[in-house]
């Protein structure tokens, strides 16, 4: 009897979180940053030079699609490489958090 409840809790223990992980999407949008945000929502010259010179200064690289601006998680150091450009982001969306998995710039 106790070997059966201990594999009714194991089970229930391992297998609840998979039925609310959330499948990876692949989001396209424009790589700018935390303090500007959608204020650069396309590539330009002005627009990169202001992107990397503000996360230069520390702020956080953000995802713009639509004028939606998504904070992001995980591999931030990956999407910050394409500053002021057209990507599409692999991960896990969250309300307005997206939890990067990969990355890679629109051709």
């Amino acid at each position: 009897m106790k070997i059966r409840m201990a594999a009714i809790v194991g089970t229930l223990v391992l297998g609840v979180p998979v039925l609310f992980a959330q499948p990876a999407q692949q989001i396209s949008g424009f790589v700018s940053e935390a303090h500007c945000g959608a204020e650069h929502s396309s590539p330009s010259e002005a627009a990169t030079k202001c992107i990397k010179g503000c996360m230069k200064g520390g702020s956080q690289p953000v995802l713009v699609k639509d004028g939606k601006v998504y904070q992001l998680k995980g591999k931030t150091d990956a999407v910050a490489a394409h500053a002021g450009e057209d990507v599409t982001v692999t991960g896990t969306v969250d309300g307005d958090t997206i939890t990067v998995a990969a990355v890679e710039a629109k051709s």
